[in-house]
């Protein structure tokens, strides 16, 4: 089986108008696929921006709503699958979502983040329910996680268990977490024997500090590849070859005893 090339926009796009945010997108689209990509992801709430305040409930939609659309034409019109977050409004709930938009337009997979992070998220945010959310693509199980929700060792493991190949992760790392991004993230990789796709902002929105060094992190260290803290466009292959020589050779998931992981233990 082929690699799988993917492409990490770190980019914090303008906050506020989810119409530019559309269109950078779309510059990064025809980037990617001129490189190859099969597949572009984007951070946390890439549709309309992270610190937007009030604006977020003005601005979140259905998970079919025109942002929807908008990501669809531009997976479309560059043959590639697309993964953004955006903020869900689903009846009167906000939920901080991640979406999995296929080449032909249609819905992949579609999340809800289940930790929510900080006094500001939990003011405007219901947490999800349904941990693991996954979709096969170019021969792969993807699955889909947002941001604090890597920081849980449970919540890789569960995708681990289900098979998850490469794990879609947008992301808004702010300062002074940034070992999280360069220490954290690889951990988890290999730890699960996965790759692992951590698509961050960059740059300062209202009171947060991004951190950038987004990263594509594999089973393996070599296998790994990483940005800077600036604005840039990061392309990674994912390796079915190497994952399953990796996983032979690390067999994490094969030697756990989880009898002796429950309470009380």
């Amino acid at each position: 089986m082929p690699a799988l090339r993917a492409a990490l926009l770190q980019s914090s796009g303008r906050p506020g108008f989810p119409a530019d945010n559309l269109k950078l997108l779309d510059e990064a689209a025809a980037r990617a696929a001129a490189e190859g990509a099969a597949l572009l992801a984007a951070p946390e709430l890439y549709l309309t921006g992270y610190a937007i305040g009030e604006e977020v409930a003005r601005l979140a939609e259905p998970a079919d709503g025109p942002g929807a659309r908008g990501i669809a034409e531009i997976a479309v019109r560059h043959g590639l699958a697309v993964a953004y977050g955006y903020p869900e409004r689903a009846g009167t709930r906000l939920y901080n979502s991640a979406q999995l938009i296929g080449p032909t337009g249609e819905r992949l997979a579609n999340y809800r983040k289940t930790h929510l992070y900080g006094e500001y998220e939990q003011r405007w945010f219901t947490p999800g329910e349904q941990l693991v959310v996954q979709a096969e693509f170019g021969g792969l199980r993807l699955g889909l996680l947002v941001c604090y929700d890597v920081e849980f060792p449970e919540n890789v493991r569960a995708h681990a268990l289900a098979g998850t190949d490469l794990l879609l992760v947008p992301t808004a790392l702010m300062e002074p977490y940034r070992f999280v991004a360069r220490s954290v993230v690889p951990v988890r990789a290999f730890e699960n024997q996965l790759y692992l796709a951590y698509v961050n902002r960059t740059g300062t929105e209202g009171e947060f500090t991004f951190t950038g060094y987004s990263s594509l992190s594999g089973p393996s260290p070599a296998a790994s590849t990483g940005a800077g803290p600036g604005e840039e466009l990061l392309l990674a292959d994912v390796d079915p070859a190497l994952l399953a020589a990796s996983r032979a050779a690390n067999p994490y998931l094969a030697d756990r005893r989880p009898e002796l992981y429950g309470p009380g233990h």
